[in-house]
This record gives structure tokens, sequence and C-alpha cells, in this order.
């Protein structure tokens, strides 16, 4: 076996008769000579099939072209990664060096027919953490992208009816950069939000519960529903696929925003026309029980501050990163439930016996567990002897640790998708500036254009 040669440089200047006992490989104008012999070892590769193979066709299937003059079989690969492979007929050892990209690298050694169990233990278990960290990565970016894309694309609105307007619609809803009356839509959307989530913070207290105040505040949401229910019907009607804008979650946070208020009146007017039941008794016990699902149904309208996440590019990095850490945020609520059931255990064990002791059996002791493991430590319990105090010392020091474990993890992972979702967010924007930029251009050059023909004509 020969060493590496510039194949566009230098011929195969050897006898016909040695050509018989070697393989003229040439991979990407690099020649390489390979002995007949001992690529005949491997005979499941691709080498080791053209060193075995008589018949000439089976050959010519194997590479991409053959040069009778030379005796010379070429390939359209890349030469820099078929150095290895070449190392490999040598020693009989694949080796693998970081600096390689894992996908290219498997793609090759797929293409000539060489696994991985050449490679040695060491070099083969720090390229498979490579490839695993490299799939990672590129699943998590197949993901952001999806996350970036728009819920509906603009050539999906070519061919429906009505496409034309309905594509407006939706760049006046969806898209906050296409125009300054869809980036003041969606500034009235946060600012209803945040009106609604205010009038149904002040409903509860005590001095807005008279008749005026009362009053007030029923207008306000009468007023923050009709918005809501006016932004949900246009994304309805705007959509190109309903059973997409029906399975899209900002869209059934829309639907769970505005569906308290109508429910409401609906039990409100069934109350008031005593609709449900006739006799006294049982419409005094229908107006309780409508009362308590009146309330579940009003704390529904907490749900419409997730609205925000369609215009915050904060809380929808937020949403993405539980999503990619769900593994890591289950692992922790684990442990911390290990912690609770240990030292709630624990500190009845050595408290249950003191007199006056609120450590009476391991459930009670639940909540002084998971206050000090979250390090808060309201104080309301409190061990009183040595042993009781000295659990506790270990149960803060261990919410220590465990706090500060994912911390790091999830603000890294938090971190990156907010700059990738910041620098699309400024780019479309970016790109919609440039557009109208170009497009006032064009405009004004276009009333240039009839300005000076009208003058022309004048003149004539």
């Amino acid at each position: 076996m020969q060493n590496v040669t510039d194949g566009n440089q230098e011929k195969s200047n050897a006898p016909p008769q040695q050509n018989r006992y070697f393989l003229n490989i040439n991979v990407g104008g690099t020649s390489f000579r390979i002995a007949c012999k001992v690529a005949a070892r491997y005979p499941v590769t691709r080498i080791g099939k053209l060193a075995i193979y008589t018949d000439p066709m089976k050959k010519l299937q194997l590479c991409d072209d053959y040069s009778v003059q030379r005796n010379e079989y070429y390939f359209d690969r890349d030469p820099f990664v078929f150095y290895y492979i070449f190392h490999f007929y040598q020693s009989g050892v694949l080796w693998i060096m970081d600096e390689l990209c894992p996908a290219n690298f498997v793609e090759e050694i797929e293409y000539w027919g060489i696994h991985l169990r050449y490679s040695q233990q060491c070099c083969r278990i720090l390229f498979e953490e490579k490839q695993s960290e490299l799939n990672e990565y590129l699943k998590v970016q197949r993901e952001l992208e999806a996350e970036l894309e728009p819920a509906e694309r603009e050539e999906e609105f070519e061919g429906k009816c009505l496409g034309g307007f309905r594509k407006a619609v939706w760049n006046l809803i969806e898209n906050p950069y296409s125009s300054i009356p869809a980036k003041i839509i969606a500034i009235m959307s946060s600012f209803f939000v945040l009106i609604s989530i205010v009038s149904m913070t002040l409903s509860t207290v005590e001095e807005m519960q008279h008749k005026t105040g009362k009053a007030c505040m029923e207008q306000l949401e009468a007023i923050c529903a009709v918005f809501f229910t006016s932004e949900y019907l246009m994304r309805l009607i705007s959509t190109s696929s309903f059973q997409k804008f029906l399975r899209a979650a900002f869209n059934v946070v829309d639907m769970l925003a505005i569906l308290p208020f109508y429910i409401q009146i609906l039990f409100e007017y069934l109350t008031e026309g005593d609709i449900l039941y006739h006799e006294e008794l049982h419409r005094m016990k229908s107006v309780s029980k409508l009362g308590k699902v009146l309330k579940l149904i009003k704390l529904l309208r907490i749900f419409r501050i997730l609205k925000l996440a369609r215009h915050s590019t904060g809380l929808r990095a937020f949403g993405f990163t539980i999503r990619q850490c769900y593994q890591q945020v289950c692992c922790l609520l684990l442990f911390i439930a290990m912690g609770v059931f240990t030292f709630s255990a624990l500190m009845h064990s050595v408290e249950h016996d003191v007199p006056g002791t609120n450590f009476t059996s391991i459930p009670d002791a639940w909540w002084w567990a998971a206050v000090s493991l979250s390090t808060v430590g309201y104080g309301d319990t409190v061990p009183d002897t040595v042993l009781g105090r000295m659990v506790a010392f270990g149960c803060i020091s261990f919410g220590i640790i465990l706090n500060g474990m994912p911390i790091s993890i999830l603000y890294n992972k938090f971190s990156d998708y907010y700059a990738k979702l910041k620098a699309h967010e400024n780019e479309t924007s970016l790109s919609a500036k440039l557009g109208k930029k170009i497009c006032f251009k064009e405009r004004a050059m276009k009333k240039l254009a009839e300005c000076c023909c009208a003058d022309t004509h004048i003149h004539h």
C-alpha cells in the first residue's frame, strides 16, 4: 500500500503486472493506492467489493467513473474524510478526530460500508456523545423554527375564497409588523388584557362591591369581552385552515378568555327567568349552586393574562424553555417530593413526643418540610429539640443545593431561546421597514414620472 498522491499531478508509473495487485482510488481529485489483498479483508465494504469482484460491470456500479488508461476508480466524495478510511485499511482501526462533523462523517462511512465498531471504544464513546448533542441541538433548532413560523403562511391564502381579503385581515391581526394599524391592534390587545385583569382584581375589593362600583366593573368587562370576541372572530374568518386554527394553543387561550363572559350572561338569564325550577325551594338551591358555578367561571378570566404571550417575546421564550426542559423540571419536582417526605418523617420521629408539638403526624409535617426546602421559612412551625433543629438544618441545606442545581441550566437555555426569538423579531421588523421604504420610493418615483410626463405633454 502506498502513500497518498495528488491524482491531478502524478500518474501511475507502475507496470501492468503490479497494478493487478493494487486498487487505484481517486476521491475528489486525490489519488490513493490500496493493496487488493488488504482491501479483501473487509469484503462487505465498498473498497473490499472492488477488490474481490471479477465482473467489470459490478465494479462500475460501485464507483462514479473509471479510467481505463490509468486503471483508476473515481469517487465524487470528500477526500478529507477518506484519509481516515485509507488509514483504516492500513491499520484496521477507524480513527475519529474531534474536528470532524458527526453527520458528515457518519454519511461518509455509511457510503464506504465501514461500521463504527471498527473504531476504538474511547473514540466511539466521545463520537456518539457528540453526535447525540448535535442531534439534540438540531431538534431544538427545528422546534424553535416552528415556534418562529407564523400560524398561517401567506401562500396558503392563494386560491381560497376571498383570499386577498382574508390575507389582509390576517396580517392586520397576526402580523404586527405588516402595517401601523396592525401594530396599533397588537398594542390595544395587550392594553385590554391588562384592563380586564385590573377590573377582575378590583371587583374583589370590598369598597368596589357597592352598586356604582359593581356597575362600572361590569361595563369594563363587557367592553373587554366585545373586543376579545371581535378579535377572535377576525382570526376565525381569516384563517386558511379551521382545523389548524382550533388546534392552535393561542386560539384556545382566546376562547377561554371570552367564554366566561357569555356563560355568565346565560346563567344570569336562566336564574332571573326562573327557567330551571318553578318551585321556590328548588329555585333557591339552584341559585346557590349557580353562585358557586359563576365564581368558578369568573375565575377562568385569569387565563386572559396568557394572551400577553402572543405579543411578548419573553413569555414565549419562557414557555419554550419549560417545554424543552420538562425532564429536568419533572426530576426537580421528584427530588422535592422525596425531600418533603424524608424530612417530614425524620422530624415527626424526633418531635412527636414533645408536649404541644405541631408535628403530630407525618402529613402534618409536610407543610413545614415544603416551606423549609423552598428556603422560605415562615416560622409558623419550628422544632423544639436539638435533634429536631439538626433535621431542620439538613432540610434547609438540602433545599439550598436542590434549588441551585437547575437554575443555571434553565437560565442559559432561556437566554439562548430569548436571544433567538428576539433576533427573529428584529429581523422581521427590519424587513417590514425596508419593504415600506422600498414601496415608498417606488410610489415616489412613479409620481415623479407621472408629473414629468404631464409637464412634457403640456409643453407639446
